[in-house]
């Protein structure tokens, strides 16, 4: 009974410092473009005792469902995430096969998402499309035609990404412009450059959040994120709350009003 009561006062405690959190950062300059590197799937089932990497990754799409709903209701504009790397192509042959599947039933989901409709979201897959089986790539152009009209949110998730090749493939397009006579080199600049990259379209990140308290950007998004904030969290991906990712737009908020003092 005192335990019941422990925990009624706690989770009571808890909703009521969330709410506080989820206004105070209503009232701040939430960042446009969020990235996020989700990371800890396969150790969250592991310490959890579960069966295998699997329910680790299932439990990381769920989770991710619930970040797009909380971008939503603070007004993310736009939500990037790292959802498998090519150097994840590395790791044991059943689980790839298991996470492409995944990946083809929920890109398919995507597309037929209400909420998608509903809030005008476009959803968008960047990485080496030549590296994934015929079944994921056809979802993924299921999802972005479905919404390729849509322009209230971006949705954007790296699949089969990997920053370094990114920035290769854009300087070898820029050099075969350069040989064919089509650019002079006084006219590559920034700007020009990163219209080549992935991303040509979005603003950089304004907050980047890593999961599993791991402290490093592991490849993603090496260009584009060169002036954003960064924020690591000690919790494994699945086991991201929403207080996570409220305290992550706070400190975010927190440090542009004391570089803007």
């Amino acid at each position: 009974m005192r335990t019941d009561i422990s925990k009624i006062i706690s989770d009571a405690a808890y909703q009521t410092y969330e709410r506080r959190l989820l206004h105070r950062v209503k009232q701040g300059a939430v960042p446009k473009h969020v990235a996020v590197i989700m990371d800890g799937n396969r150790r969250f089932a592991r310490e959890l005792g579960l069966g295998n990497a699997a329910d680790g990754h299932d439990r990381g799409r769920d989770k991710l469902e619930e970040l797009l709903e909380w971008c939503l209701e603070v007004g993310v504009r736009i939500l990037t995430v790292y959802a498998f790397s090519t150097e994840n192509l590395a790791r044991p042959t059943d689980e790839v096969r298991y996470l492409m599947r995944l990946f083809a039933e929920n890109f398919r989901k995507v597309g037929d998402d209400k909420r998608v409709h509903e809030h005008r979201i476009r959803v968008s897959v960047f990485g080496n499309r030549d590296l994934l089986p015929t079944e994921v790539r056809s979802a993924i152009d299921y999802a972005e035609a479905r919404t390729k009209d849509y322009d209230a949110y971006r949705f954007n998730l790296a699949v089969a990404y990997g920053g370094r090749e990114e920035i290769l493939n854009a300087i070898r397009d820029v050099v075969r412009d350069a040989r064919d006579g089509k650019v002079a080199p006084e006219q590559i600049d920034e700007k020009f450059f990163s219209r080549r990259l992935y991303t040509a379209d979005l603003p950089d990140p304004d907050l980047v959040l890593r999961t599993s308290g791991e402290e490093r950007i592991s490849n993603f998004l090496l260009w584009q994120l060169a002036y954003s904030e960064l924020y690591f969290v000690e919790v494994y991906w699945p086991g991201f709350r929403k207080i996570d990712f409220l305290r992550a737009l706070r400190s975010y908020q927190l440090r542009q009003r004391r570089y803007g003092a």
